[in-house]
């Protein structure tokens, strides 16, 4: 019996190591891409025909909503594994509605865009911030979508800290930071650069 609990507890954190690995190969093909992205809009701004603007002042707003959902997303990390249930579920909420914000903020960027004249079809310059935000906007989706299951977990099931509900939590809490550190990338790569 002892050594079917411990094949099975083998059997876990193989499953666990398999899981962060290809979470982390993920995340890397995502630097990748961002790092394509933003290597073309450096070479394609040297080419000519680029329009210099100010990003819109509610990117930096932006900013402070993603990490904010950072920290809040954090403090419900914390508390889960401190076994304070509420403070869990608050916190873990509280990051899905600033993550939903940041979304929405991000179309009001575009919008502002759109209003000073700045469409996706009138300058490559206008058209580089438009894709590679969107493309970040369409990984914080993925995001918000791993947070909805991180809180159907939190409300359905039982509340209890397995290893199981903890790695599953952890994934979610290290893609968020991950796509909050691309978005302070984009952010400073769009203002210097």
């Amino acid at each position: 019996m002892a050594y079917t609990l411990d094949r099975t507890y083998e059997e876990r954190l193989m499953r666990f190591r398999s899981q962060r690995f290809g979470m982390y190969l993920a995340m890397a093909g995502i630097v990748m891409l961002f790092a394509a992205l933003t290597s073309a809009y450096i070479v394609r701004r040297s080419a000519g025909n680029w329009l210099e603007f100010t990003l819109p002042t509610i990117f930096y707003w932006n900013t402070l909503v993603i990490l904010t959902s950072s920290v809040t997303l954090h403090l419900s990390w914390t508390s889960f594994k401190r076994g304070l249930q509420s403070q869990y579920r608050i916190f873990l909420i509280a990051t899905f509605v600033l993550g939903l914000l940041f979304l929405v903020m991000q179309y009001l960027g575009w919008q502002q865009m759109t209003a000073e004249g700045l469409y996706l079809q009138v300058n490559p310059s206008a058209s580089f911030i438009y894709v590679i935000s969107g493309v970040h906007a369409a990984h914080i989706i993925g995001g918000v979508g791993a947070l909805i299951v991180a809180i159907a977990h939190a409300i359905k099931l039982k509340f209890k800290v397995t290893s199981i509900r903890k790695h599953r939590f952890e994934l979610v809490v290290i893609y968020w930071h991950f796509v909050d550190l691309l978005w302070l990338y984009l952010l400073v790569f769009f203002i210097f650069i």
